[in-house]
């Protein structure tokens, strides 16, 4: 199911109302999260993960390359906004639209649940989003594992257990969306094959499982 199908696609670099609207996005994204840093020992501003994220879509490597619809760009840039800011679903709908605002609730996880429910859900409800959210999955669990392959990027005092274990989850949860992305879908699939990280002075295989 696609939400934009039927919206014009214009190439962003050569329409300066698309280009305001992509940069305005990033302004917004920056505001949202301008008080929220990474979790890795350098702690870099939040607000690079969900620009990477866009990046990510947008690249020679991503199925949607050259075109991205803006809508998926900008979804990916807000991905973050209504779950861990105080932006309300509200004044992201009459800032961004019903596209965009509904790509993000899609991608969204409910905070009421447990942490082990909200993983679990991502699992079960993958296969069920909209194409658009699947392209933002994609690229946020690709942002995400490139980091935790890094001793720079990953979060401080995570042992090999846990990273692991994200990487294991992460397929369970990207294998249910990698068709509407083959591009960024192989990408994840080298790492879950061939992927390595260190820790400790030695190197380990980021997905214990997969061959």
């Amino acid at each position: 199911m696609s939400l934009t199908a039927d919206l014009p696609h214009t190439p962003i670099a050569t329409d300066p109302s698309l280009t305001f609207q992509l940069l305005s996005t990033a302004h917004f994204a920056a505001v949202a999260h301008s008080q929220q840093r990474r979790k890795s020992p350098s702690s870099p501003a939040y607000v690079q993960h969900p620009l990477h994220v866009a990046a990510l879509l947008a690249s020679p490597a991503s199925s949607l390359h050259p075109n991205p619809p803006i809508e998926v760009l900008q979804a990916a840039m807000l991905h973050d906004v209504i779950e861990d800011t105080e932006t309300t679903v509200q004044e992201l709908r009459e800032r961004f639209g019903d596209v965009v605002t509904n790509i993000v609730l899609e991608c969204s996880d409910d905070k009421s649940l447990s942490k082990e429910a909200r993983k679990q859900a991502q699992i079960d409800h993958s296969p069920h989003k909209s194409d658009e959210a699947k392209h933002v999955k994609l690229a946020d669990k690709l942002s995400n594992l490139t980091d935790l392959m890094s001793a720079k990027g990953r979060p401080a005092g995570w042992s090999v257990q846990r990273i692991q274990e994200y990487f294991v989850w992460s397929k369970r949860v990207t294998d249910s969306c990698k068709h509407v992305n083959p591009g960024l879908g192989e990408k994840l699939d080298e790492i879950y094959r061939n992927g390595t990280f260190e820790l400790g002075g030695k190197t380990y295989k980021c997905h214990p499982e997969c061959e």
